[in-house]
């Protein structure tokens, strides 16, 4: 799936039709998007979980492999998340949950993308871009098309007495 942020979320005020037009299916991609980030975020999760249970469980049975004399409930937790594997799986688990986290604010991004959609049709019904009127001045214009009435009278007589000559 081709993902640019950056470029879905920038609206087009010149073709707001097409804004429109694509808003549903932005709408649609990042909401995929922020699911799927949300299953990796729990995927990552249950990982954790697991190592950490492996942890507890092999802490429990060979406590000598862990430099331990003495087992309690807070030595155990203590030495779970002191090994490099369960670092790894914590590690993996904060990465996804960021991951997560910047995948619902891109979709509120798009979402709210729909507002901006509104106000600007509401700005352009209200005439909002319509540039100044400004009066035309009929003697310039008139005078412009006697001067290419000229000129296209002279380029044609260049062409007559070529074809004649």
């Amino acid at each position: 799936m081709n993902m640019n942020f950056e470029e879905d979320v920038r609206i087009d005020e010149n073709a707001l039709d097409v804004e429109w037009l694509e808003q549903p299916s932005l709408v649609i991609k990042y909401a995929r998007f922020s699911a799927d980030a949300r299953k990796i975020a729990d995927l990552a999760k249950e990982r954790l979980d697991i190592r950490t249970a492996e942890l507890d469980r092999d802490i429990r049975a060979f406590p000598e492999n862990y430099g331990l004399q003495k087992i309690t409930e807070s030595v155990v937790a203590n030495t779970i998340i002191l090994q490099p594997a369960w670092k790894d799986a914590n590690e993996a688990y904060i990465d996804a949950r960021f991951e997560q986290t910047m995948s619902q604010e891109i979709f509120r991004a798009i979402t709210d993308r729909k507002d901006s959609l509104e106000n600007l049709v509401r700005l352009h019904g209200a005439q909002y871009f319509a540039g100044p009127s400004v009066p035309r001045d009929l003697t310039a214009e008139r005078q412009g098309r006697y001067n290419n009435k000229q000129a296209n009278g002279a380029v044609g007589a260049a062409l007559n007495k070529r074809k004649k000559g």
